[in-house]
């Protein structure tokens, strides 16, 4: 019988030296689904989510998009099975030598070949889709405020009619009113591209805004997961600590005197 998983992580671990970030990490992300993964700052979230992407190769695990096995791919195999992706970086990372528009259709041009004039099109129709108008596509990344940047990053993200979408910290550094109409759009765009996704964010306002499922990420592996309706009555101590911002419990926070 095959996966039903889009996404399966099994027995992930990387170490950087002496120091262990994951170690076994196990996780299934299924079509449709949206799975939000949380946990304090350093515990790993990001590297989790580079690994998924191919951008730094685990020291050992198994990782299937779709049923295929996708570490170790060659380079061709690769960029494959990354064109299925779409990615909002947690700084939007929009090139500055580009203007608005080339931004939002660079995975056109450069990874569907697509004309200019035609990709031009979509990324007007994409910066509709985030409500931003399309005079906004002849700006330099410079000119735009910080929910703008965003809204440019997630245009991108949607540009290609990704089947899986990867949000990095969508909300960071922004206000508490960008930051719910940040997930709004979200919402929004994944529902219309009917895409799964997969969130790492520390905002649990988000979380709990845009999540079918949770995972809690901490000491390298995943301490709890499961529907997002579940999230109050998990009885995890992990859990409860984070979720409700309690400096007591089994979460320790390094602090220098």
């Amino acid at each position: 019988m095959s996966d039903p998983a889009k996404i399966a992580v099994r027995g992930i671990a990387k170490s950087f030296g002496q120091k262990h970030v994951l170690a076994g990490v196990d996780l299934t992300v299924r079509p449709g689904e949206s799975l939000v993964v949380i946990g304090g700052s350093g515990t790993g979230k990001s590297v989790l989510l580079k690994i998924i992407l191919g951008l730094i190769k685990p020291d050992v695990g198994s990782i299937t998009v779709d049923g295929e096995e996708t570490v170790g791919l060659d380079a061709r195999a690769r960029e494959r099975v990354n064109a299925k992706f779409g990615m909002l970086f947690q700084s939007a990372a929009l090139f500055d030598s580009l203007s608005v528009w080339e931004n939002v259709a660079f995975g056109l041009i450069q990874g569907r070949g697509m004309a200019p004039a035609e990709a031009k099109q979509h990324a007007i129709e994409n910066l509709a889709a985030v409500g931003l108008p399309a005079d906004v596509g002849a700006l330099s990344p410079a000119e735009l405020s910080g929910g703008m940047r965003k809204r440019v990053g997630l245009a991108r993200a949607i540009a290609t009619r990704p089947e899986i979408i990867f949000f990095d910290e969508p909300t960071t550094g922004l206000d508490p009113i960008m930051s719910d109409v940040i997930n709004d759009l979200i919402i929004g765009c994944v529902k219309t591209l009917g895409a799964t996704t997969v969130s790492i964010t520390h905002d649990m306002h988000s979380a709990r805004k845009i999540a079918t499922h949770i995972a809690m990420l901490n000491g390298g592996k995943i301490v709890w997961t499961g529907p997002i309706a579940e999230l109050d009555r998990t009885g995890n101590p992990y859990v409860e600590q984070f979720i409700h911002g309690r400096a007591d419990g089994p979460i320790k926070m390094q602090i220098r005197a």
